[in-house]
């Protein structure tokens, strides 16, 4: 299990917001259209539990005459919660997307992984960004991937993990790309001098997967 939604992740997300068709969103969300960035909002936290798999096949209509099952262990994620933020170059693509997250309106069932892990969501803004270009040590309170940064201060009291996340894929669900990414696990904003350093008129500082 992913310590954060992975890009491929995030773009399956906004596509069933939006009613597209899971052979063609792909096609929307490319890096070249489309810049999204994590925030890891509750700490990362894990559970291992047992689950039964069972044949329903020969069952039938009876749950009684189910015998046949096979106990699985399966890692989920306890109580995750990320802020989203994205940029699209259609713009009309994106007036849609802010449209229907402020009404809290899709057309899809939106998850998290599997299809019983209904994801729950809600606008925090839409925001002027600039992109800067500085060598200063900055706080950056997303994910950063590792090719982004020049140099990184790992601070005592901060839980750092780094994972091997899909980046981006084709329409035929073979990955492209794998990104590298370093993640605060409780939630605190990483001090380093990275390269593409986006900044909100919030006042955030992000950096795009």
């Amino acid at each position: 299990t992913y310590s954060i939604p992975p890009r491929t992740a995030i773009t399956g997300l906004i596509g069933a917001i939006l009613g597209l068709d899971k052979t063609e969103y792909l096609n929307h969300f490319s890096k070249k259209d489309a810049d999204i960035a994590v925030q890891v909002l509750n700490p990362i936290k894990k559970v291992t539990l047992s689950e039964n798999l069972i044949d329903t096949k020969k069952a039938g209509t009876s749950m009684n005459r189910i015998q046949q099952r096979t106990q699985i262990r399966v890692e989920l994620l306890k109580d995750p919660k990320y802020r989203i933020y994205i940029n699209h170059k259609n713009e009309e693509l994106m007036q849609k997307l802010v449209e229907f997250i402020e009404e809290h309106k899709t057309v899809y069932t939106p998850c998290l992984g599997v299809s019983e892990h209904i994801a729950n969501f809600s606008m925090n803004g839409v925001y002027d960004a600039d992109t800067i270009d500085t060598e200063d040590m900055i706080r950056i309170c997303t994910v950063i991937p590792e090719n982004n940064i020049t140099e990184m201060e790992f601070e005592t009291g901060f839980e750092y993990i780094q994972e091997n996340l899909p980046n981006e894929m084709t329409t035929d669900r073979v990955v492209t790309e794998y990104a590298s990414v370093i993640i605060e696990q409780k939630t605190q904003a990483m001090k380093a001098s990275v390269k593409n350093l986006t900044w909100l008129e919030n006042g955030d500082h992000i950096v795009f997967l």
